[in-house]
């Protein structure tokens, strides 16, 4: 992981471009039943698998990266200075760098209204060749009244942080009414009161929409000691070509890694191998934007993660450990397809879903905000994800029997337990160990540290835990 912080992939142009690479084909059908391989018989009586891939396009067939070239930068910070300012809330810098390093290819920017209303209405852009790519969460900057009046007829705003620096350039802009209710409703499904991505970032947001072409100065770092992880797309395509990586199945979570979560990573990669591939290598990719207030903290997680490679759960050879940089709407299936998305622009050609995928409970009745299954049928017809292949979770669970996390056995269902995230951190909280073989000891340890960490600190009390 160490050589991974010392990759650097820049491009003097806004896009990095790739050699078109033909999807993958079989020459016999695959143990693994997966929604979009493409097959092909090479000779009538051949029983050997064999496999023709490289890494997938991005989408749109070229990486956007929306910085200002190196040499103008200083140009571009006193350019900025005197431009109207918006000034940016911690979740629209993550916004920035999603859009700055591609994960939204072929975004280009803030979204203008007919961005907007294509992802709110049918989860996906049409571009100018008539190919669709998939966009299903809005990608908005807003503002109030008086930022609109500031801004008056300019066609450039600077994008500052807290401190009123210079973070962006958004050029040829366009401001629109910011229909907060439409925006829920069909992000959501819901417009009940209590959604967190909601009353931390629309509830209180300004009326309008600014949308525009975005030229970020520099990238963007956050100084936490976590940047060596914060691998851009362009720079995750390059560990994986120099892994010799023939596949890149991703894994998208944003809990403690739990042995149950390594069996079905185990388990992909092992299918793969069956499959013909040489060397699949894992992208395990922790959420690292905005999440709930119960949720474990992005460094405890990171420190949790590197626990479970050093003890061997996962393999450190054969898996690249990255941070994804967006926030978390927990929009359910209309979110992860976005989660799909942005792993096919880092190269990824497999996605691994589970149960309930970016699902929450529901915020006001003791329920699911969602139907468990909906996230995978979802993957395997949304539009613009059709070159991408979706490997639906086996269910995992504690096999009492076996005294370890195993894949659920129907006929004798009262040898396993379920243990979901909530019961997880409530055991953490409470300095109960799980089950043997549940997690990782070195894991687990970190886990109780940081309940532990919360209770000592002023005596401040536990964030409310909220069903997840």
């Amino acid at each position: 992981m160490a050589s991974m912080a010392a990759l650097l992939v820049k491009a003097s142009s806004p896009f990095y471009s790739f050699p078109k690479m033909q999807n993958a084909r079989f020459d016999i059908e695959p143990k693994l039943s997966v929604s979009t391989l493409h097959f092909r018989k090479e000779k009538k009586n051949s029983q050997k698998l064999r496999v023709f891939c490289g890494l997938i396009e991005p989408d749109g067939g070229r990486l956007v990266q929306l910085f200002a070239k190196e040499s103008q930068r200083n140009e571009r910070r006193k350019e900025a200075l005197s431009m109207p300012r918006v000034v940016l809330s911690r979740i629209d810098l993550q916004w920035v760098h999603v859009l700055s390093e591609g994960w939204a290819s072929p975004l280009r920017g803030f979204m203008r209204e007919s961005e907007f209303l294509q992802t709110l209405h049918f989860n996906s852009l049409r571009l100018d060749d008539g190919s669709v790519v998939n966009m299903s969460v809005p990608i908005v900057l807003a503002i109030n009244d008086e930022q609109k009046h500031r801004i008056g007829g300019s066609s450039q705003v600077a994008l500052v942080d807290s401190g009123n620096n210079p973070v962006a350039i958004l050029s040829n802009i366009e401001i629109y009414k910011h229909p907060k209710e439409e925006r829920i409703a069909r992000t959501w499904g819901t417009t009940a009161p209590g959604l967190p991505y909601v009353n931390e970032t629309i509830t209180n947001a300004g009326n309008w929409l600014i949308g525009g072409d975005l030229e970020v100065i520099e990238p963007i770092k956050y100084n936490d000691g976590l940047d060596r992880f914060r691998l851009s797309p362009a720079e995750l395509r390059k560990e994986f070509i120099k892994r010799d990586a023939d596949a890149v199945f991703a894994f998208q979570l944003r809990n403690p890694v739990h042995n149950g979560h390594a069996l079905l990573m185990t388990d992909t990669h092992r299918r793969l191998l069956e499959m013909g591939y040489k060397n699949p290598v894992l992208l395990l990719h922790p959420l690292g934007g905005y999440t709930k207030a119960d949720d474990v903290p992005l460094s405890w997680r990171m420190k949790q993660h590197e626990k479970v490679l050093e003890d061997g759960v996962l393999d450190p050879e054969t898996t690249v450990v990255a941070i994804f940089p967006s926030p978390m709407h927990y929009a359910g299936p209309t979110e992860v397809q976005w989660h799909a998305k942005a792993r096919i622009n880092a190269g990824a050609n497999f996605y691994i879903v589970g149960r309930d995928p970016a699902g929450m409970g529901h915020p006001v009745e003791k329920r699911d905000l969602y139907d468990a299954d909906h996230g995978k049928k979802v993957l395997s017809m949304a539009p613009g994800l059709e070159r991408l292949n979706i490997l639906p979770f086996k269910v995992a669970a504690y096999d009492k029997t076996q005294r370890k996390m195993a894949f659920f056995d129907p006929s004798r269902p009262q040898d396993f337990l379920f243990i979901s995230g909530t019961k997880m951190r409530t055991l953490a909280k409470n300095r109960e160990n799980p089950p043997d073989g549940f997690m990782c000891p070195g894991g687990w340890k970190v886990l109780v540290e940081y309940y532990d960490s919360l209770v000592s600190s002023d005596n401040r009390k536990l964030p409310q835990s909220v069903p997840a």
